[in-house]
């Protein structure tokens, strides 16, 4: 009897419970289930939410294909008369009467030159900002930009004598013919061992190591010159990498 009772009176509060407290108030938001607790890390587990969602049910539920019946292309008529058959099949749809003797030209838009594009340069980049290179034998130093050049490529310099990034890509003779790799023809027909023949490693000239120098003293010169010359050399001379609890989508620079 006393468990009947405490049933009874369970009921009667669920029922007696107003309909907002239960499906939440109109218009508020409803929490998920699954939420992020914070760095990526929800409170329940993708194992823990299979079976909270009950989504063994639907693997490997296989439903039922229902097939279209393909349309008839051609009909079979009769025909009246002697010898002729008597009978014809015939397409539904008429074939077309003319057919055109040339294919009809396309017109394609005139593409531009590479010399003829427009060359964007971010505005917040300015010359003496800090970039960090993402990409290429340097990536993840972080460099000085110095300017832009006529192909839209960017000058930048370690300098050297911090992080050992040299002059890529101002004085006039810098260009982007500056930084063009010599390359040597080669013959048609070569006598003796094609394979015992080496390539030349590539090795900076003395006008290259020259102007590198130049470009390094203005530059840490004015590194010098600043308040914070401590934290840029140190800032300079470390590699960008992700620490702990740093998401890349999260970086504002």
């Amino acid at each position: 009897m006393a468990d009947t009772e405490i049933k009874e009176t369970r009921v009667q509060e669920n029922k007696n419970t107003p309909a907002e407290t239960r499906k939440g108030r109109k218009g508020g938001r409803i929490r998920p289930r699954n939420y992020n607790l914070g760095n990526g890390v929800y409170r329940f587990s993708r194992t823990r939410m299979f079976h909270k969602k009950a989504i063994y049910k639907f693997i490997d539920k296989k439903t039922p294909k229902t097939v279209k019946p393909k349309k008839p292309i051609t009909i079979e008529k009769k025909i009246s008369g002697d010898k002729n058959g008597e009978k014809r099949i015939v397409l539904l749809k008429k074939r077309r009467a003319n057919y055109p003797t040339e294919d009809p030209v396309t017109v394609h838009h005139a593409k531009k030159c590479f010399r003829d594009h427009h060359r964007y340069l971010r505005p917040s980049l300015k010359p003496g900002t800090i970039c960090i290179l993402l990409a290429g034998i340097h990536k993840g130093k972080r460099v000085v930009f110095l300017k832009q050049l006529k192909s839209g490529l960017l000058l930048v310099t370690g300098p050297f004598l911090i992080n050992a990034c040299p002059l890529r890509r101002i004085p006039a003779h810098i260009n982007d013919d500056y930084f063009k790799r010599k390359r040597e023809k080669r013959a048609k027909k070569e006598e003796g061992d094609i394979f015992s023949k080496k390539k030349d490693e590539y090795k900076p000239n003395d006008q290259r190591k020259a102007d590198q120098k130049v470009v390094d003293k203005f530059v840490i010169a004015a590194i010098k010159r600043s308040k914070e010359k401590k934290m840029l050399f140190t800032y300079l001379s470390a590699m960008f990498g992700l620490r702990s609890s740093q998401y890349p989508h999260r970086l504002k620079f």
